[in-house]
């Protein structure tokens, strides 16, 4: 049922649980509030977290139940450096596209190192060593401390710089094989996530730098989450914001050939300025808005609907730029001869143009003229503007119809607790990761990669598992399943009891603390609300006589009496 300590450190008295009355000042999130007021966890600095022993014991139990799951699947485990030679990372060309998020350092020798935030690179090189396609498939896991250098670390340990992560890699002969993996582990997911107490839903995301061909995200809706989900009520479809596209109703353009003219704007520079003076041209679905960005150094006009915004991540995953940043006004000004507020593409040439899929087709609109104070009216997109690339590049809004049914979408906040990715051959081919078929030919290996970030799963439950009083763990993942409160420590018989139902419910494999401080009942009952153990055995002066015991439900904070010797009884019932 649990595994097996030394009665001492289950005693209260001699464990290190610093619990707190206050909240601390930066906390916002609940997770980051009650893991510290519990005593789970101390800042060391900004995004860095001592894991103090409650913590440590909870994160222990989530990574057996992802080891159990993991070895289910066939999984093997390794343990690999977090130190990675640099010149890996060059290898496979995440040295730059990563950016500002890795950290980066020199040795001695002057060789360039990384702090790794995934370990793609490593199992590629090692998945050299796998001679033949008759030793595929595999599956290799570890759990390891990874770095990232989080801009703004914050939510306690749900956006950090040190973290540690389960990460694991398909290697298959084929994408047959790949698929397979992908199912195996997006069913083992499912199952790691019910059993530490989350209710996960999947959802399309972007690949983002670890690239490939598909991913599924697995997302817990909470406030306290970064990312943005689109679902529909209706039907199934789900996605990341940064993947997720709608069906707005298609805007209608007045028939008849649009005659290009340009016109004068004076002191026009907005959307919504140009929508005021010219309503009957102008209206904010009838403009092109311009935005000019530096796409690995090349200069690049980006267009969208004037009432629509673009969304980023878009325009990385649609050209696959390693670095992308809006061009400065000098830059711009340089290259169009305007400044922001009169931009537009109609006849450039020369600069790289990406339109957004809602432009396809439209025509008498307006756009810029790049000359300030002028606009074009009657613009056609077809004829006027040399668009290279086509791509959905707008931001969804919630209330548009879904893409599959219609019906109105939904946009709500969630933390991500796992990410799985089809990574292809991208890994590989740099590596040389090869294997022979029968005929001697040499395949690269198609690879996935999965993550679950363990302390993010643990900051997760908290804030889908908390009340005003504290943490209500789930018995898988709690610190302890159940604290035995002795009222009365100075009582002779008390304590005598207690200690031999402690040692009995030890014997029946109840993973227990014994509660044996010198302090009034109120301070005991609200340090074991607050850091949330499942069960707390209550026993006193009062209930010995009677031969019975109080025991109290976290969760509701129900209270049933129990006679003492149908104790260990009811706690396995409760537990199993």
């Amino acid at each position: 049922m649990a595994d097996r300590y030394p009665p001492a450190a289950m005693r209260w008295s001699q464990a290190f649980i610093p619990t707190l009355r206050e909240d601390p000042a930066e906390a916002e999130a609940a997770s980051h509030r009650l893991l510290t007021r519990g005593g789970f966890i101390r800042q060391l600095s900004a995004g860095h977290y001592s894991m103090l022993p409650l913590g440590q014991r909870v994160r222990a139990r989530i990574g057996r139940i992802i080891r159990r799951e993991m070895d289910a699947i066939g999984g093997q485990q390794f343990h690999l450096p977090a130190l990675i030679p640099g010149e890996l990372w060059k290898r496979s060309g995440r040295w730059d596209l990563v950016g500002e998020e890795l950290f980066r350092l020199v040795d001695r020798k002057a060789a360039d190192f990384v702090l790794g935030f995934t370990h793609e690179e490593v199992f590629a090189h090692l998945a050299t060593e796998v001679p033949s396609y008759r030793d595929l498939p595999q599956i290799w896991y570890q759990i390891q401390t990874k770095f990232r250098d989080e801009p703004r670390p914050k939510g306690g340990v749900l956006r950090v710089r040190e973290f540690t992560m389960k990460d694991s890699y398909s290697l298959d002969v084929d994408t047959a094989g790949l698929d397979a993996a992908f199912d195996l582990h997006h069913g083992a997911y499912r199952r790691i996530f019910g059993a530490i107490g989350l209710e996960a839903i999947d959802v399309e995301a972007s690949s983002g730098a670890m690239g490939g061909t598909k991913s599924v995200e697995f997302v817990v809706r909470s406030p306290a989450g970064e990312d943005w989900i689109v679902t529909c009520p209706k039907c199934d479809y789900r996605a990341n914001l940064e993947r997720a596209v709608s069906a707005p109703s298609p805007i209608r353009d007045p028939a008849g050939e649009a005659k290009l003219e340009r016109f004068p704007t004076p002191g026009i520079k907005t959307i919504a300025a140009l929508a005021e003076s010219f309503p009957n041209d102008a209206p904010p679905e009838r403009q092109i808005k311009t935005l000019v960005y530096l796409l690995d150094g090349a200069l690049t006009l980006v267009l969208v609907r004037g009432d629509h915004e673009l969304l980023e991540q878009k325009l990385v995953d649609a050209t696959g730029a390693a670095n992308l940043r809006p061009a400065t006004a000098a830059e711009i000004r340089s290259a169009l001869g305007a400044d922001p507020g009169s931009l537009g593409a109609v006849n450039v040439t020369g600069y790289q143009i990406i339109a957004d899929n809602e432009l396809s087709g439209r025509s008498h609109l307006v756009t810029g003229a790049n000359q300030d104070d002028f606009h074009y009216r009657g613009v056609d997109v077809g004829r006027d503007i040399a668009v290279g690339k086509w791509a959905s590049l707008r931001t969804t809004k919630a209330g548009e119809p879904c893409i599959r049914c219609g019906s109105s979408i939904e946009i709500w906040k969630g933390i991500e607790v796992g990410h799985i990715f089809k990574l292809g051959t991208k890994y590989s081919k740099v590596m040389g990761a090869l294997v022979q078929d029968d005929d001697g030919q040499s395949h690269p290996i198609v690879m996935g990669s999965y993550g679950i970030g363990l302390e993010r799963a643990m900051a997760a439950v908290v804030e889908a598992n908390h009340d005003e009083r504290g943490i209500i763990w789930p018995p898988s993942i709690a610190p302890y399943q159940v604290v035995l409160t002795v009222l009365r420590v100075d009582d002779p018989d008390t304590m005598s009891a207690g200690e031999r139902l402690y040692a009995n419910l030890l014997d029946r494999g109840v993973d227990v603390i014994l509660d044996d401080r010198d302090e009034r009942p109120g301070v005991k009952f609200a340090d074991a609300e607050l850091i949330g153990i499942p069960y707390r055995v209550t026993i006193g002066p009062k209930g010995l006589r009677a031969g019975k015991a109080e025991l109290t439900t976290r969760r509701g904070l129900s209270t049933e009496e129990v006679e003492l010797g149908a104790l260990g009884s009811r706690l396995a019932e409760l537990l199993s």
